[in-house]
């Protein structure tokens, strides 16, 4: 089992004595335009690489460290009466509350609070720790979104000079993770931020942050890993992965090149047992940067819309869908009169660049999407497949819109039963025609059409592939299904040949569509 840490409340908490605490204090006007964009260093140079025999970071860590400051997050938290008190047993221990009667006498005059235990709710102050990075001269900080979320007060407290300062929260997104604090001050100490696109595997990092409030600490590694995807950590996630210790009170702070300049933003490991084992993540500077600029301009994010659901791709369906390789986004719905449906895309094809950078995966796409402002105009290419034959490239320009606030976790929809191996036909599979029944038992909306699955074997290779009871079948091997019947003449018509399903599925009261492929070529 994967176990992803924040250090937040059910995870490992980034705090000391187990405290618990985080984010918004004093948050600035949504809407607002009139803020400018903060001063900030940027270095876009790749680092050199052909440096060896490195023996010290002294240099780096001394230019750098003060940059990295400590947050302290407090917030007040009702503590409510125990209900035992509230037990005529526990009573007999605790004493009597000021609704019981003593002895089943009326009280004399000045004596109703005589051997009485009151449980009132009462008030108490928690803190927590975590880190940040000043990264302009006028006072902006970023920190990750769970290091402040829910908080009272932030204090900052500065590496050198001893100084602390009160920070007001200008903006958090939890999808991302991101935070940006301002404090006021005089000469604070900026960072450089670096261009986190030209990251590569093998290239030294430092993490530097507040550990376990030890004080600031400095970790060395190198970059395990970029473009993190599909852990369930945040809503959006291109994570750099680094083997540099990051512990509870590191979240929120820097994780720099061996020039220094910041690449990262530290928000949480993998662990099994809360503490470090070498699998550390950290939100990319360029991600943490574009979501600073939006929040400090509009005091919230927007982000683009494109409307269509998505999913990446098996070895399998990129050869049902006569692709080249694995790379890209299946469409696997398009949303009526959004801006994918007015540009023209169907549901079938592949996405595999957006304004001429190439689409890996479904998440990226999603990732690409949401960093553009709606009203955006984009350049989508992708291929297309029509009755077998050789996908054709298609280019169009699409405006996008704007993202609904319930869709930010939405519209990816591969499957969790997604497997890289052969399945059987679809014997083993009953369906049905949808009537008012079937919809009301399996939550199926009046606008999905389909046949149901009613039943399936589980020792067939349809179960295997991911197929379940209650699920809908709208097209075998691209053509539609609009009864069983449809279904079962299509099936039949399939048969020697792999099937290609659309499925539509109820997920968390919120359908999705999906592709998944069915092999007949054997039987069990």
């Amino acid at each position: 089992m994967k176990h992803f840490s924040k250090f937040v409340a059910g995870l490992w908490p980034a705090v000391i004595g187990g405290a618990l605490v985080f984010a918004a204090v004093q948050f600035s006007s949504l809407g607002r335009e009139t803020n400018s964009l903060p001063q900030i260093k940027i270095d876009n140079a790749p680092i050199e690489r052909e440096t060896h025999g490195v023996t010290s970071y002294a240099t780096v860590v001394k230019r750098v460290a003060p940059s990295v400051v400590n947050i302290y997050s407090t917030r007040t938290v009702r503590q409510r009466e125990n209900p035992l008190f509230s037990d005529p047993f526990f009573r007999r221990f605790f004493g009597p509350n000021d609704d019981d009667n003593q002895g089943g006498q009326d009280q004399s005059p000045g004596q109703g609070n005589r051997g009485r235990r009151r449980q009132s709710p009462h008030a108490e102050r928690s803190q927590s720790l975590g880190s940040g990075v000043i990264v302009s001269s006028d006072g902006y900080v970023i920190t990750a979104n769970h290091v402040v979320e829910g908080a009272d007060e932030i204090k900052v407290a500065l590496a050198s000079g001893g100084r602390e300062l009160t920070a007001k929260v200008i903006g958090a997104d939890a999808p991302t993770d991101v935070a940006v604090l301002k404090i006021t001050g005089t000469d604070l100490p900026i960072i450089t931020m670096a261009d986190s696109d030209k990251l590569e595997v093998g290239d030294v990092v430092l993490a530097i942050g507040n550990p376990f409030g030890v004080g600031q600490t400095v970790t060395m590694g190198i970059v395990s890993g970029t473009g993190r995807t599909s852990l369930g950590i945040n809503d959006y996630e291109n994570f750099i992965q680094t083997d540099a210790a990051i512990n509870p009170g590191n979240s929120g702070g820097a994780l720099v090149d061996a020039d220094g300049r910041l690449v990262g933003i530290n928000t949480a490991i993998f662990s099994e047992s809360g503490g470090y084992q070498g699998v550390g993540f950290a939100v990319p500077v360029n991600l943490a940067r574009s979501v600073m600029e939006r929040l400090i301009k509009y005091g919230k994010v927007t982000r683009g819309f494109l409307g269509v659901d998505i999913q990446s791709l098996t070895p399998d369906l990129a050869q049902e869908f006569n692709l080249p390789d694995q790379s890209g986004a299946l469409v696997t719905d398009v949303q009526s009169g959004t801006p994918a449906a007015k540009a023209g895309i169907q549901s079938g094809d592949v996405i595999r660049q957006l304004d001429g950078k190439k689409i890996s995966d479904s998440q990226q796409l999603r990732l690409m999407i949401s960093q553009n402002a709606p009203d955006t105009k984009v350049s989508v290419t992708f291929l297309r497949s029509e009755n077998g034959k050789k996908p054709v490239e298609k280019t169009v320009t699409a405006t996008l819109g704007t993202l609904p606030s319930d869709a930010n976790a939405r519209h990816d929809n591969t499957p969790d039963e997604q497997k890289d191996s052969n399945y059987d036909s679809l014997d083993g599979v009953e369906v049905g025609d949808i009537d008012s029944n079937a919809r009301q038992q399996y939550g199926i909306p009046a606008t999905v059409k389909g046949a149901v699955v009613t039943s399936v074997d589980e020792d067939s290779n349809s179960a295997e592939a991911g197929l379940r009871e209650g699920d809908v079948i709208q097209e075998i091997n691209r053509e539609p299904v609009r009864t069983a019947d449809d279904a079962v003449k299509l099936s039949d018509k399939a048969h020697g040949n792999r099937v290609l399903l659309r499925v539509w599925r109820a997920n968390n009261g919120k359908g999705g569509i999906f592709y998944i492929t069915v092999d007949n070529t054997k039987k069990k």
